[in-house]
C-alpha cells in the first residue's frame, strides 16, 4: 500500500511496517515533519490517545482492525475491563484444533496474524475500539466494564462507549455475549446477556461444579466455553480444566514459614482487586495497594473492603491517596511507599493463617517496567524473608 502513515513506533507499528515496508512511521518527535494537511491513510497505534497532536492533525485515521477488515477471517473479539487476556487464551485453548489463532492486544499484533487461519481470536482494547469505525466481529465477548483508563479516554462514559462500539456495526448473523446492564443497547446482533457466572451456566447448560476454576477465572472459562458451544455445539470440561492461568494472576505461593502469599500484580484497576479478594474474604488479609491509578475512582474499592478483616500497605505514586481513603473508611493502613518495605512490614504483622496479598488496583509503570516485573520483585522479596 502506497502513502500509508503509521502513528507510533512500538510493537503494533513495527508489525505494520513489516507488512508495508514503504509506510512511514511517526511519533511525537516527528511532529515538525508531519504533513498536517495530508489525506494519506494513517493507522494509529492503540496506545496513542485521541488528544495527541499527531492524531488531531490526521484526516484519514484508521485502526489496524479497519485496515485489515476485508482480509479478516471469522473473528472473535474479546474485550472488557478485566479477564480479557485469560478469556482470549482459554478460547484459543478450546479452539486451536479448529485452526484458530489468537493475538491483537496480546501476543502477535493483528497485522502479523496468518490470514489463512480459519478463526482469529482477538483480545481487543478500548484504545483500538476507539479508533475502529468499520471492522466488526462475528462473535463479541464483553466482560464486565468498570472504571479504567479514564485519563486516556477522558471519562468513564467514553471508555464504556468504546467497549460497546462493535455492537453498532454487528449484523443479524453475529452474536454478542454482554453484561446484562447493556441489554437494551441498539444492535442488529443476536444478544446473550448475563449478570454473573450462573447466568452463563443457565443459558448454555454448563455445570459449574465440573470446573476447577474459581472466580474471577470461572467467568473467563465459562465465556470461552460459550464460544466453543456456539461454534461446534460441544462442551469439554476436561480440556478447559487443563488450561493453566498465567503468572501474576491470583498466583498462590508459600513462604519459608508456610504462610500463604498471593501475587496478583496483574490487578491494575479497582475491579480486578475486588474480584481477586472474593475467594479469600473470610481470611485475615494483608494487602498491598498502590501505583498509577490512571485517574480512576478508587472509592468503590475501599467501600468494598471496609468490613473485611484486612490491613492495607500503600505503595507507589498514589500511596498517600490510599492512606487517605483508608482513614476515611476506618481501615488500618501502613504507608510503605515501596514494595520491599511493604513486604517487610507484612512479615512482621502476619499471623500463621494470614494471607499476604499483592493486588495493587493500579498500573506499575510509576516504579516498575511492567506488572510482571512488579510481581517478580514481590515474590523475590517474600522468598528472601527469614
Amino acid at each position: 500500500m502506497d502513502n500509508l502513515r503509521i502513528l507510533g513506533k512500538g510493537k503494533t507499528a513495527n508489525a505494520l511496517k513489516k507488512r508495508f515496508p514503504n509506510a512511514k512511521l511517526f511519533d511525537d518527535v516527528d511532529l515538525d515533519k508531519f504533513d498536517k494537511y495530508s489525506d494519506d491513510i494513517t493507522v494509529v497505534s492503540p496506545g496513542i490517545p485521541p488528544y495527541n497532536e499527531l492524531v488531531k492533525y490526521s484526516k484519514n485515521l484508521l485502526s489496524d482492525y479497519d485496515l485489515f477488515y476485508k482480509e479478516m477471517p471469522f473473528s472473535i473479539w474479546i474485550s472488557g475491563t478485566n479477564g480479557k487476556t485469560t478469556t482470549t487464551q482459554m478460547t484459543q485453548h478450546l479452539l486451536e484444533k479448529y485452526d484458530s489463532i489468537y493475538g491483537g492486544n496480546i501476543g502477535v499484533p493483528l497485522s502479523g496474524l496468518d490470514i489463512n487461519k480459519k478463526i482469529w481470536i482477538l483480545e481487543t482494547s478500548s484504545f483500538t475500539l476507539h479508533y475502529t469505525n468499520k471492522a466488526k466481529p462475528n462473535i463479541y465477548i464483553l466482560l464486565p466494564i468498570t472504571e479504567d483508563h479514564i485519563t486516556w479516554h477522558g471519562s468513564f462514559e467514553e471508555y464504556k462507549k468504546a467497549k460497546l462500539k462493535p455492537l453498532m456495526f454487528m449484523q443479524e448473523n453475529d452474536i454478542a455475549i454482554i453484561p446484562d446492564e447493556f441489554k437494551d443497547i441498539k444492535t442488529d446482533a443476536f444478544l446473550i446477556t448475563y449478570k454473573n457466572s450462573d447466568d452463563i451456566c443457565k443459558y448454555f447448560g454448563f455445570k459449574k461444579d465440573n470446573l476447577l476454576f474459581k472466580e474471577p477465572f470461572l467467568l473467563d472459562a465459562l465465556l470461552a466455553m460459550s464460544v466453543r458451544k456456539i461454534l461446534i455445539n460441544d462442551v469439554n470440561y476436561d480440556l478447559i480444566n487443563q488450561f493453566k492461568i498465567d503468572k501474576h494472576k491470583v498466583e498462590e505461593f508459600k513462604d519459608i514459614k508456610n504462610r500463604l502469599w498471593i501475587d496478583d500484580s496483574k490487578a491494575t484497576n479497582v475491579d480486578a482487586t475486588i474480584n481477586a479478594l472474593v475467594p479469600y474474604k473470610n481470611n485475615n488479609i494483608h494487602i498491598i495497594l498502590g501505583g498509577d491509578d490512571k485517574g480512576a475512582n478508587l472509592e468503590p474499592l475501599f467501600d468494598n473492603i471496609k468490613n473485611l478483616d484486612i490491613e492495607v500497605y500503600s505503595i507507589g505514586s498514589n500511596s498517600q491517596k490510599i492512606v487517605d481513603f483508608c482513614c476515611r473508611f476506618n481501615i488500618k493502613v501502613n504507608k510503605c511507599d515501596f514494595l520491599e518495605n511493604a513486604v517487610k512490614i507484612i512479615d512482621i504483622n502476619m499471623k500463621e493463617n494470614s494471607i499476604g496479598f499483592l493486588s495493587p488496583a493500579a498500573a506499575s509503570l510509576d516504579q516498575f517496567k511492567s506488572y510482571a516485573e512488579r510481581g517478580e520483585e514481590f515474590k523475590k522479596y517474600v522468598k528472601n524473608l527469614s
